[in-house]
């Protein structure tokens, strides 16, 4: 009997815990509100732009120009004018191919030299205070365009793929986060493959790295955003060299070469389209990726923000 009446009082006492929890207060709820309210608000700014954009680059283009306001649908007839004319330019589908091309090297190396340099600042030695603040002081204090420049006129990039790739893969914050990343792994994975004989570039690609992939793909999918919207490295270092040249810089070459069209005797409305095309076209890529990248994603900014 008294073993049925302990059962029965626990489960009263358990019982009672759920009620609690499952139960909010009017409190609970009335943040539960203005949470939803604050960020359906900031969905709905970030979205609208897009939308807009969007809808204007599928309008007719003589209606699209007289209107005024934003575009919630498309205005007239149904039209893929604009699309049609950039990707009848050969210079969208080269501008293409080279931003995928710096974007992946660019991000590749940039991810190696990350990761070998955050596990070298999470081992315990001498010089890894003094290079920390050292790499922290990069984040602060910059040379400056000019001095960037010469150095990499003298290295003999300028003109050259490499001006657009090297610059950009050394990244002092995604050091700092692969080395935070790196600490959060529970040392005793360490010690494990060292007594196991696993040298350091064993331990840090097979046993460390897999564990600190979470704030990995954060810093992968940061670096590819940065590297796909560049193009003042680019106007700065290949102006003149046009192969080169990647899908940002094309993109404001294009809508630069279009702002006239309307001094034509017959001038073709669907150019005034274009600036907002070329817009959805380089983006698009980007929206399409990030869904595959937002689990990783939330999981790194949680790791981020938890202390190891």
């Amino acid at each position: 009997m008294n073993l049925k009446a302990k059962r029965k009082k626990g489960n009263v006492e358990e019982g009672s815990s759920l009620h609690m929890v499952e139960h909010k207060s009017v409190g609970d709820h009335v943040a539960d509100i203005v949470i939803y309210v604050v960020v359906a608000l900031v969905a709905f700014a970030c979205v609208i732009p897009m939308w807009h954009v969007l809808m204007t680059s599928l309008s007719d283009g003589k209606m699209a120009m007289a209107y005024e306001g934003l575009f919630w649908k498309w205005v007239g007839e149904f039209n893929l004018g604009g699309y049609r004319l950039i990707f009848q330019d050969a210079s969208i589908i080269s501008g293409y191919a080279n931003t995928i091309f710096y974007t992946v090297s660019a991000t590749g190396l940039g991810f190696v030299i990350a990761a070998l340099t955050g596990y070298a600042l999470s081992r315990n030695t001498k010089l890894k205070s003094p290079i920390t603040l050292l790499l922290m002081s990069t984040m602060l204090f910059s040379g400056g365009m000019v001095p960037t420049y010469i150095v990499i006129r003298y290295l003999g990039w300028v003109g050259t793929r490499w001006a657009l790739i090297v610059p950009g893969c050394t990244n002092a914050m995604f050091m700092i986060m692969m080395m935070n990343s790196f600490n959060s792994v529970p040392h005793e994975m360490y010690e494990a493959a060292r007594i196991d004989g696993a040298g350091h570039f064993r331990t840090m690609w097979q046993v460390m790295l897999p564990q600190a992939m979470n704030l990995g793909f954060v810093i992968i999918l940061n670096s590819v955003v940065m590297h796909w919207n560049a193009w003042l490295q680019a106007s700065i270092y290949v102006p003149n060299n046009k192969k080169l040249w990647p899908l940002q810089l094309w993109i404001k070459q294009i809508v630069a070469d279009n702002q006239n069209f309307l001094q034509n005797a017959n001038p073709d409305y669907n150019r005034y389209l274009i600036q907002y095309a070329v817009i959805v076209a380089a983006t698009l890529p980007i929206l399409a990726l990030f869904p595959f990248f937002q689990d990783k994603l939330e999981k790194g900014v949680i790791a981020g923000g938890v202390k190891g």
